[in-house]
């Protein structure tokens, strides 16, 4: 059994830092790309940033290039998203997701991920 849990999440104001964590327990993280997404209240889950789990190549959404950063520590299966300059649009519940190896076309697409944490709030404040 596979499990991803969060943490980190909490309301700041605007122009705050925040940096969540994604721990994960069993046999998840060796081969596995790890996600981060977001879901607004009557929105769809989006794509906010990637790390392959072969060379540590990042991606990003354009809101989040310049600001957010995703980095791993294989040896603790801990992935973080390092969130600066925070602005109100990007409250949401963020996920933490796990995608077995890594393809090009997939890593932005929640349908594609294979196991996923409970959520965390980020709540931005102006």
């Amino acid at each position: 059994q596979a499990q991803l849990v969060e943490s980190g999440g909490r309301s700041v104001q605007t122009g705050g830092s925040l940096r969540l964590s994604c721990v994960a327990s069993g046999r998840v993280f060796e081969a596995y790309s790890i996600g981060w997404f977001r879901q607004a209240p009557g929105e769809e889950r989006d794509f906010v940033a990637a790390i392959a789990w072969t060379d540590d190549m990042t991606f990003y959404r354009d809101f989040a290039k310049g600001r957010f950063t995703i980095s791993r520590v294989n040896a603790n299966k801990t992935v973080w998203l390092q969130m600066n300059s925070l602005r109100p649009e990007v409250t949401a519940v963020y996920y933490c997701a796990a995608i077995y190896g890594f393809n090009s076309f997939k890593y932005m697409r929640a349908e594609y991920y294979d196991y996923w944490g409970q959520g965390t709030q980020v709540t931005v404040s102006s």
